[in-house]
């Protein structure tokens, strides 16, 4: 419809939720292949890097890391995790700047815009939240009759995931509401 306005914005909750924007060009979008991520808000600098954190060309993947005020301090009694995601911004123009590895692979496109094209580690993102497939995977590892477990986010429509997990276990008896049953508590109820 006339004046409205499509804004796809990106954020991670470690950069006060916004960190980059992107708005729809008029009546294009339905053309479109790709919806890009857009790029930094003020007071923010995205950085697309490869190995040795070093920069990536146009149009080639790397890890999307972000710097800037609004920036989290790190991870509440996460002390490790915080040293191996918050990491010295080696671009800053000041000391002590810090810049976070948000484990989104991504690549500038020629336009200066940002195309995020998924992740480099196993955490998935269902129904809003983020989840680490290695926590459903241990959790299920850890019942007695259990010998291995995978974990996986299946698409079962366009746009809707689901968590799926399998288990290879030693007692024929097990059932799957048994492995639910246990699973209920070891992890939230969003997983």
């Amino acid at each position: 419809p006339a004046g409205v306005r499509l804004v796809n914005t990106y954020g991670p909750t470690e950069t006060t939720i916004m960190a980059t924007l992107w708005e729809a060009p008029g009546k294009s979008l339905p053309g479109l292949r790709e919806i890009p991520i857009g790029r930094p808000v003020r007071n923010m600098r995205a950085y697309i890097l490869g190995a040795r954190l070093r920069p990536t060309p146009v149009g080639v993947p790397g890890e999307l890391c972000l710097s800037g005020i609004n920036l989290a301090r790190g991870y509440l009694n996460g002390p490790d995790v915080t040293a191996a995601q918050f990491i010295p911004d080696p671009f800053a123009d000041r000391s002590g700047a810090r810049l976070y590895r948000t484990g989104d692979v991504a690549r500038w496109r020629p336009d200066g815009e940002i195309e995020c094209l998924g992740r480099n580690d196993q955490q998935v993102k269902v129904r809003g939240f983020r989840i680490e497939l290695g926590e459903i995977e241990s959790a299920l590892s850890r019942h007695p009759s259990v010998d291995e477990a995978v974990a996986l986010a299946k698409e079962v429509a366009p746009g809707r995931r689901r968590l799926v997990a399998y288990a290879r276990s030693r007692d024929a008896k097990l059932t799957d509401n048994a492995l639910r049953a246990f699973l209920k508590r070891q992890l939230p109820d969003y997983m």
